[in-house]
């Protein structure tokens, strides 16, 4: 798709009306290629289009698509989703960062070297946060010891971090930054996470 000014609605709206985005931008719209969609599906970006649009897809919701996919085309369960998220972006049902409730959610992962629990409760304690995060505001909600945690934002917007062992002395947190306002706020939290997982790992 030609990079403009213009947002990415406006831009979308525009293809829309004049029919949608030719075949060959499919991938970056969808956020995948072709080859890696056909290699678990049996089918590319333009045949997945065909073929739902026969099936009314465009008038369905997500989950909708992703049973089709999943019951008409054979897609497994966790390729029925991405076909449904990948289809979705295409028709402009929906915009990359955007969940199928319509949320914007911006995720990001890093590997440290320290044991799971002392990445745990660099989250978990709030003198360990301080160390991090700064001054940062925060409520956690729920918690499960070295696995997850989800946490209301000071600014009201929610965050899962999921805790992953990955061997001796080395441990993985996974975030999901959620209800952000718009495509412009993941790339924001994106670079956000960022440099504060570099502060983590600088203390740690």
């Amino acid at each position: 798709m030609e990079k403009t000014g213009e947002s990415y609605t406006a831009a979308r709206a525009r293809i829309l009306a004049k029919g949608g985005p030719p075949p060959e931008d499919y991938p970056e719209i969808a956020g995948m290629s072709n080859a890696a969609v056909a290699a678990k599906t049996g089918k590319t970006w333009p045949q997945w289009v065909r073929a739902l649009n026969r099936h009314g897809a465009d008038k369905m919701t997500h989950t909708e698509i992703a049973k089709s996919a999943r019951e008409e085309f054979g897609a497994t369960p966790w390729w029925a989703q991405s076909v449904a998220v990948g289809y979705g972006r295409i028709r402009g049902l929906r915009e990359i960062g955007q969940g199928c409730d319509g949320d914007y959610k911006a995720s990001k992962s890093k590997t440290f070297k320290v044991p799971i629990d002392r990445l745990y409760k660099a989250f978990s304690s709030k003198r360990g946060r301080e160390r991090w995060l700064g001054g940062t505001a925060l409520r956690i909600r729920t918690s499960t010891a070295n696995r997850s945690m989800r946490i209301t934002w000071e600014d009201g917007t929610s965050v899962s971090a999921w805790f992953t062992d990955k061997g001796p002395g080395k441990s993985q947190v996974a975030i999901q930054h959620e209800k952000l306002a718009d495509r412009a706020d993941i790339e924001r939290r994106k670079a956000y996470w960022a440099e504060r997982f570099a502060a983590l790992e600088a203390w740690l």
